[in-house]
């Protein structure tokens, strides 16, 4: 008999093409195979708050895994679950760090089933350009204030996007602590600007994963990235698949290389693995 195959895929570069969207032969293909059976999701650093919307016209039976693995997110409830939250002295210790590096975070409160986003009211240009296309979405709400917190609890992730000159010394002061997971990645389009999440210790892609295969009686694992932050999930894959658009330190660590983002690649070798696999 057949293992019964768990497939996870990235978002950003990976499932998405170079426009932000799952193309509709994706869609089509996702879809169908869910149907049929198929466990299929994806694990990603953003919040459902852009994954509903760009997951919309896409069926799959099983919950999304966001921010990076902090939480599950089950869009047929719309509730999150297994939710990892940073305690309260951590948070201000964190605070602190990113005060001393001059860089104002976007912290993220679990809010019931939304989430609420607090900065600084001064943005840099970066920031503004991450804030503008989601300052309207329906299961996120933005605050800005002198003092960002907005209390301390339910904080699941602290976001920050500047020049990596800025951004990869804090990170090192972060991971320092040994208190939490850190992720640090260049930006898919351009390099020279850097992301740093920061969660409570212990969240990945790769944990949320591990929780997923045993609720879902998976025996199998196909993952699919494209960047830096991916390694961890496709690390604990049984089958390590890297689009053709990938860093090359992600192909270096791939079993499979196949097309790129833009070429549907991800729902063809599912299908195909599915196929094979039935």
């Amino acid at each position: 008999m057949k293992k019964r195959t768990l497939y996870v895929s990235d978002m950003d570069g990976t499932l998405l093409n170079s426009n932000s969207e799952v193309s509709a032969r994706q869609s089509e293909i996702i879809s169908e195979l869910s149907h049929a059976g198929a466990l299929i999701t994806v694990a990603t650093a953003r919040t459902p708050a852009t994954v509903v919307p760009l997951m919309s016209n896409t069926f799959i039976s099983i919950p999304y895994i966001v921010l990076t693995g902090a939480a599950m997110y089950d869009h047929a409830t719309e509730s999150y679950h297994n939710a990892n939250y940073i305690p309260a002295d951590d948070l201000r210790l964190l605070l602190k760090l990113y005060a001393d590096a001059g860089i104002h975070p976007f912290v993220y409160h679990h809010n019931g089933g939304k989430l609420l986003v607090s900065h600084h009211y001064g943005m840099t240009p970066l920031e503004r350009e991450f804030y503008t296309p989601r300052s309207n979405l329906r299961l996120k709400r933005f605050v800005f204030e002198a003092t960002p917190s907005n209390g301390d609890d339910n904080v699941m992730l602290l976001f920050s996007i500047a020049h990596h000159r800025f951004i990869e010394p804090l990170a090192e002061a972060i991971r320092g602590v040994g208190r939490f997971s850190v992720s640090c990645y260049p930006d898919i389009f351009n390099p020279e600007i850097a992301m740093l999440e920061v969660y409570v210790g212990g969240v990945s892609k790769a944990n949320a994963i591990k929780r997923l295969m045993a609720s879902t009686g998976a025996e199998r694992l196909v993952v699919f990235g494209d960047n830096l932050n991916d390694l961890p999930m496709l690390d604990i894959a049984d089958v390590a698949v890297a689009v053709d658009n990938a860093h090359e330190q992600v192909k270096e660590r791939a079993d499979i290389i196949i097309g790129c983002n833009n070429d549907d690649a991800v729902a063809q070798f599912i299908r195909q693995d599915f196929n094979a696999s039935s």
